[in-house]
């Protein structure tokens, strides 16, 4: 029986919709009208669902009835106050996960500001996507340049070996040779930069990539500061 109402009045507004040329209906506009119909027909159709499931135990019914309500009513203060939760959930993961990206500010003038907490083994790693990848990588203002492992390259859809290693590079493992790339898009979080100059080096040379000043330099300004690394872009 509730099927059938509910066809009712999906069929009732599709008519009234139809017939209307003047962009009202019941003192609604058509959009608002076709919206509150199918949602009433939505909720004729579950309604008498839990009505024929729940038959005798209404207390039951009344007790998830008022559960499902409450979650949807979280559901909705999620989605209304997102963009005020989003820096609080991105500040938490931060916490948790060094290495992960924290905004901590975006101002009216569009300044972010990024922060990275630092690693156990005293590192600053950036969880960094490069060309739509995450790459990690240890931010090395010593580097004037990304620098790549290989395999973090390939990540990346970099043909690696259609490359030529001629740059010298001092790594922590002594010198070596690299193969200059540029980069479609690399970013920390809010913080994008497009077309970077990087270099790939020879296998075996870096145990990870390297997060260099060809990108930091980009930025507005980074600051180190007791366990955190402050990114301004």
């Amino acid at each position: 029986m509730t099927t059938w109402l509910a066809l009712f009045i999906l069929a009732f507004a599709a008519v009234m919709l139809v017939a209307d040329d003047s962009g009202m209906i019941a003192g609604v506009d058509s959009t608002t009208f076709g919206y509150v119909a199918f949602l009433l027909a939505l909720l004729v159709f579950v309604g008498g669902g839990m009505l024929g499931s729940y038959r005798g135990r209404a207390a039951s019914m009344v007790r998830d009835g008022v559960t499902w309500l409450a979650l949807g009513l979280g559901l909705v203060a999620l989605y209304a106050y997102k963009d005020d939760l989003m820096p609080m959930a991105a500040r938490v993961v931060g916490e948790l996960l060094p290495g992960a990206a924290m905004t901590v500010e975006q101002s009216s003038g569009g300044l972010t500001e990024v922060r990275i907490r630092k690693r156990l083994d005293g590192h600053f790693t950036a969880h960094v996507e490069v060309n739509g990848k995450t790459i990690s990588m240890i931010v090395d203002t010593g580097a004037s340049s990304i620098v790549l492992r290989p395999q973090d390259a390939k990540k990346a859809g970099i043909d690696i070996d259609s490359l030529t290693y001629r740059v010298p590079v001092i790594t922590a493992n002594g010198r070596t040779l690299a193969a200059r790339v540029r980069l479609k898009q690399v970013a920390i979080g809010p913080l994008d930069r497009n077309k970077v100059e990087a270099l790939v080096a020879q296998p075996g040379a870096l145990t990870q990539s390297l997060l260099g000043m060809s990108f930091l330099s980009r930025l507005r300004s980074y600051e180190f500061s007791g366990d955190f690394l402050t990114l301004r872009g």
